[in-house]
């Protein structure tokens, strides 16, 4: 019988493939029209003010811009009362920064300890974070009124009989307790989240080695949630450092300049006295802040490892 032999097969050939265009370059396609946007909505604007502070704009009659050279920033940096604006500012930095973080993480703590109902208090806790600013500071001014606010019937009946938001010390306080009051919660939510991550068991194994409560606190609790913190303070002194609605509500930067913080200098530079020339300079010396202050807070990331 023949035997059938079959002709040999050649595998098919593929077509050549291709050649791919580079990921990158169709990405940077795609994200052209949103960086011209934001180009167009932030550089443009920048270079304006730029403009502004080495000019005097005369806005009776029409806009006229005239060209001043550095008067604006020789006078920034030989502004006495700037100065004291500035001081203050740094001072209510620190002073809401601080007490936010203190009440933030001890009430945290409590929260995260707390077995039953932690659902319920936590709802209650953050409401003041969701109340616009201004209202926060008109309930304030409501709360601290001479005539019939609360919190001056409980300070007379402890026998203060002055007036909170006449006085120059007590409505600084005021204003910084009523920002403590509004973003403490905050603090605490982020805190709660870092909390929540902690290993349960390098806590139990603390506790079998004899570490006491303050002790596992201490040493295991909080180094655990030093970048969630860093990450609370980063938030949180963005918004400090140019802080204004409740100050603007409350005091107008009184008594007595007592509360005129940066924010209202510039507010009533610009749009009070109009003199926008000075209010870029001091604007542009606002943004330099935030970004250094910025900075640091990145740069410790950096140093742990957060920014990758």
């Amino acid at each position: 019988m023949a035997t059938l032999t079959k002709a040999p097969q050649h595998a098919a050939t593929p077509p050549p493939a291709k050649p791919k265009k580079p990921l990158l370059a169709f990405e940077g396609k795609l994200l052209a029209p949103g960086v011209i946007l934001l180009a167009a909505l932030s550089i443009l604007p920048f270079i304006a003010i730029l403009v502004m502070s080495v000019s005097r704009i005369r806005l009776l009659g029409g806009v006229a811009v005239g060209f001043v050279g550095l008067e604006n920033w020789a006078r920034f940096f030989t502004d006495p009362d700037l100065a004291a604006n500035w001081l203050r500012t740094a001072v209510f930095f620190l002073l809401t920064l601080g007490l936010e973080m203190l009440f933030g993480v001890g009430l945290a703590i409590c929260l995260w300890r707390l077995l039953k109902g932690r659902n319920a208090v936590l709802s209650l806790l953050l409401l003041p974070m969701f109340v616009a600013p201004v209202i926060v500071g008109l309930l304030g001014r409501f709360l601290t009124d001479s005539t019939f606010g609360l919190y001056t019937a409980v300070l007379r009946t402890l026998g203060y009989e002055g007036d909170i938001l006449g006085g120059k010390y007590s409505a600084f306080a005021a204003v910084v307790f009523m920002d403590v009051w509004e973003w403490t919660p905050l603090i605490t939510l982020i805190t709660l989240a870092g909390l929540s991550s902690v290993p349960l068991s390098i806590r139990e194994a603390a506790s079998l080695d004899g570490a006491g409560t303050w002790k596992s606190l201490r040493h295991i609790v909080l180094p655990s949630i030093a970048n969630v913190l860093l990450v609370a303070l980063l938030i949180r002194s963005m918004d400090a450092i140019r802080y204004f609605d409740i100050i603007w509500v409350t005091t107008n930067g009184g008594p007595a300049d007592a509360t005129k913080v940066v924010p209202v200098r510039l507010y009533e530079t610009a749009f009070r006295f109009f003199d926008l020339g000075y209010a870029a300079a001091i604007g542009l010396v606002m943004l330099a802040a935030s970004i250094v202050i910025a900075r640091v807070f990145v740069r410790l990331l950096d140093q742990k490892g957060l920014t990758r």
